[in-house]
Formats: structure tokens, C-alpha cells, sequence
């Protein structure tokens, strides 16, 4: 679990990488200032969440489910809401104006970004040996 934790977060942290870069660079004649904005926001969000997975895999040697869980939690909250506002960021550029239905799942995702924290915590209450 360890290794694929560390994966996970070092493909998500390249491609918050590449997206700043793009938001700050390539984008940046194409978006207003409030769409800006929010692609700064899904970057700024997976950046937390690419720390959070190799936090995570610090606790990755002992088995418990709770971690196994806070990693798919953490790692759907990233494609849900930083994916969703990466998406509606770009709507307008895009011509995808049947996106809005993508809206409600950003708050989906910080949802599980939520209880991604709340698990991480248990993790750690229940582990014996920290």
C-alpha cells in the first residue's frame, strides 16, 4: 500500500504541477479573473491532497483499513473537486456549456476530502504503535 500511495501522490503532484504552470502561464489570456481563480483553487486542493497521501503513507506499514480507506477518499476527493473545477473553469474556453451539471460534484468531492481527514485521524487514534 505504501508504494502505491506514494505513486498516487507523485502523479497527482506532477499534474498539479503541470496544471499551475498551465492556469499561470497558458491560460491566463483565455480565462477572466474569476475563472482563473478557480483553476488556482482545484491546484491549490490537490496540492493539499498530494501532501496529505504521502502523510498517508507514512502510516501505510501497519494494516488498517482506515488508511486504505483515507486513500481512496483523498485520491477521489482530488479527481471530484479539483477535476470538476479544472472543468468549469475551462467551460466557456471549452464551448461545454452542458458542463453545469459537473457543479454539484465539486462539493461531492470536498465531502470526501472531509471524511478523507476525519479517517486519517481514527488511523491515527487507533494506532497502537505511535
Amino acid at each position: 500500500m505504501n508504494k502505491r500511495i506514494i505513486i498516487t501522490a507523485s502523479i497527482f503532484g506532477l499534474l498539479a504541477v503541470i496544471a499551475g504552470a498551465f492556469g499561470a502561464h497558458g491560460l491566463k489570456p483565455y480565462l477572466d479573473a474569476d475563472k482563473l481563480e478557480v483553476w488556482h483553487t482545484a491546484v491549490q486542493y490537490q496540492f493539499y491532497h498530494v501532501f496529505a497521501l504521502l502523510f498517508l503513507s507514512t502510516f501505510a506499514r501497519t494494516k488498517n483499513s482506515l488508511i486504505s480507506t483515507s486513500y481512496y477518499l483523498f485520491t477521489f476527493g482530488i479527481v471530484f473537486f479539483s477535476g470538476s473545477l479544472y472543468m468549469l473553469a475551462c467551460r466557456d474556453l471549452l464551448g461545454w456549456s452542458w458542463l453545469p451539471w459537473v457543479g454539484p460534484v465539486t462539493p461531492l468531492g470536498g465531502l470526501l476530502f472531509i471524511i478523507g481527514w476525519i479517517t486519517l485521524a481514527m488511523a491515527a487514534y487507533r494506532n497502537k504503535t505511535a
